[in-house]
């Protein structure tokens, strides 16, 4: 499983490093060539806690470009100005959001990101639009084993190979599984065990324990 180290600047409770796999690998080969993105524009979305802004970061900090986090959540007009900003430099601009970006002028629905600025929806439509999706078993192992990293947490390959099969398969299921796991055993005051894995996965929902 290939994986990208972070720079020493990254937040301390941030993941050490991103975890490459099939869901993401696309989105990330495309952030290292971004002389190819049209206007050098590129919008990434993907599912809650995918490593879109750990991305943008990462991006950032390497020195290809520019980025704008939750851009869905900034004024259209200052949104615009960064992309007539980039155009003016000459400089990559990463736009991440939580939703795929839909051109048309209207307001954004469960499904699509979209803008009421006529001018910047005409924009945002050239961009090349990456896709983050939810993570396949092997990427599901590696979370697994970098979110108990994080927390100091042992979980050996017979473990992560019974919760793989059985836990709720999104980026959020794997980082709040972890979390419970860690929880439990801090509570029981012993190692995690089977007893614990069970009881993680029935508090957060990840299906039949068997």
């Amino acid at each position: 499983m290939r994986q990208i180290a972070l720079p020493l600047s990254a937040a301390s409770d941030s993941p050490p490093r991103i975890v490459v796999g099939e869901a993401n690998a696309p989105a990330i080969d495309a952030l290292i060539e971004p002389a190819q993105w049209p206007f050098r524009t590129a919008i990434l979305s993907g599912p809650p806690r995918s490593g879109k802004s750990l991305l943008a970061r990462w991006f950032v900090e390497s020195g290809a470009g520019d980025a704008v986090d939750d851009a869905q959540g900034i004024p259209e007009d200052a949104l615009f100005h960064r992309w007539n900003r980039a155009q003016e430099l000459g400089r990559p601009l990463l736009i991440v959001a939580d939703k795929p970006f839909a051109p048309g002028v209207g307001d954004s629905d469960g499904e699509r990101w979209r803008v009421r600025l006529p001018d910047l929806s005409s924009r945002l439509g050239a961009a090349l639009n990456l896709a983050i999706g939810e993570p396949d078993d092997a990427m599901l192992i590696a979370l697994m084993e970098v979110h108990a990293e994080m927390r100091g947490l042992v979980l050996d390959h017979s473990a992560t190979q019974y919760l793989v099969g059985r836990c709720t398969r999104s980026h959020v299921g794997v980082e709040r599984l972890v979390a419970a796991i860690d929880r439990l055993s801090l509570e029981r005051k012993t190692a995690p065990t089977m007893a614990i894995w069970r009881d993680a996965l029935e508090e957060t929902k990840g299906g039949a324990q068997t």
